[in-house]
């Protein structure tokens, strides 16, 4: 006997409010894939509101999360003052200028800092902020936002951008706010170190402590800039070495500082070892440089990804990991996911001795093309 039902029985995904803004802005869309090699060839167009050209990028993975993309300051010039409600970090690809803060109406309290290549900052949340080229040559800046859900929720821009309220206790002004923090404090998280500064200088060189629970001599410091949920940061290995692989949720994106290298990630369903267990054409590569960006799980939840630096030089990630709206797991006080575990303990990572063989072999054969040697001890397999 046939029943009757209402509507259809399968659902086309409406624009999301952040994809209509992106499409109303009229600038190129890069998306559709895991990362790009260099961000920085990819096409600009103008961008209307901002005074200058820009594009976005939509990579695989960030699941509306995470809005990104790239703007090109003009010779001696600057970009639209402007002020939001939703949380943003810029790194600068290329140039040197100056980025001028202030809170409400009163531009002639406005704080001004300075930024080059290699510089990480973020304007407090909601404050007018207007970026400024020192040179005579085109600056380009990536932005990484949690625009997405916020347009989402709110679905409104005049509220997003036109929001009179000051956020006191993220931003009071003060003269050393954008001052650079040399050092370094524990996260009460996870005991792993953490940087509480506002602004870094130089994120392509800063020095970072060692921490080795991503890989052999892998070193990484934590950062939230201006009071942010938005968090990240920073890591590093030495030439020859690379992560152990590992799984957790989609949405964090990395970005290439410094060396070459490339990132593998595959679906937790095809297991630890898929070469060995035929599943082999389920793994995706995306190789970078400095300047590259990849979607370091682009997939559904549980996608393995490790990370390589397959050149002479280390290899050096800034990492976006993104900020609330996030799904919440446990309950307070209570150790959950335990990220750095190895899998067999009920963790999410893959012991080097464990991993599929073809990765070491990958890795290898990558090396040699650059003329680079593999720096793995024999020990770390063990």
């Amino acid at each position: 006997m046939e029943q009757d039902f209402v509507g259809t029985k399968r659902w086309i995904r409406p624009a999301t409010p952040y994809e209509i803004y992106m499409e109303e802005q009229k600038l190129p869309i890069h998306r559709g894939t895991v990362g790009f090699y260099d961000i920085r060839e990819l096409t600009l167009g103008f961008w209307k509101r901002m005074g200058a050209q820009g594009a976005f990028i939509e990579l695989n993975g960030c699941g509306g999360l995470q809005g990104m993309y790239v703007i090109e300051v003009p010779g001696a010039g600057a970009i639209t003052a402007e002020k939001h409600m939703y949380e943003e970090i810029f790194y600068v690809l290329e140039g040197r200028g100056t980025t001028e803060i202030w809170s409400g109406d009163d531009a002639n309290k406005r704080q001004t800092f300075e930024w080059q290549a290699g510089s990480l900052f973020s304007p407090p949340l909601n404050t007018w902020h207007r970026i400024v080229n020192a040179t005579s040559s085109p600056a380009l800046l990536l932005g990484v936002t949690n625009a997405p859900p916020i347009f989402h929720l709110y679905r409104s821009q005049d509220a997003l951008f036109n929001n009179p309220y000051q956020f006191k206790d993220r931003y009071d002004g003060s003269a050393d706010f954008f001052k650079a923090h040399a050092e370094l404090g524990k996260d009460p998280r996870h005991g792993r170190a953490r940087n509480y500064g506002n602004i870094i200088p130089d994120a392509d060189c800063v020095e970072l402590p060692l921490d080795g629970q991503r890989g052999v001599g892998h070193r990484t410091f934590f950062w939230s800039l201006s009071g942010n949920s938005y968090q990240g940061f920073i890591a590093q290995y030495a030439p020859g070495r690379y992560s152990r692989c590992h799984a957790h949720e989609a949405g964090p994106v990395l970005l290439c500082l410094g060396g070459k290298g490339y990132t593998i990630t595959w679906p937790g369903e095809a297991g630890t070892t898929p070469w060995a267990d035929g599943k082999g054409e389920l793994v995706q590569r995306q190789d970078y440089k400095h300047g590259g960006i990849v979607s370091a799980a682009p997939g559904d939840a549980g996608w393995f990804h490790g990370h390589f630096g397959a050149s002479k030089e280390p290899l050096r990630v800034l990492a976006f990991l993104g900020g609330y709206p996030r799904r919440v797991k446990g309950v307070p006080g209570v150790d959950w996911w335990g990220l750095n575990l190895d899998i067999k303990q009920g963790g999410h990572t893959i012991e080097y001795r464990d991993e599929d063989p073809h990765i070491r072999k990958m890795f290898q054969e990558q090396l040699a093309k650059e003329g680079a040697d593999l720096n793995m001890p024999d020990e770390a397999y063990r």
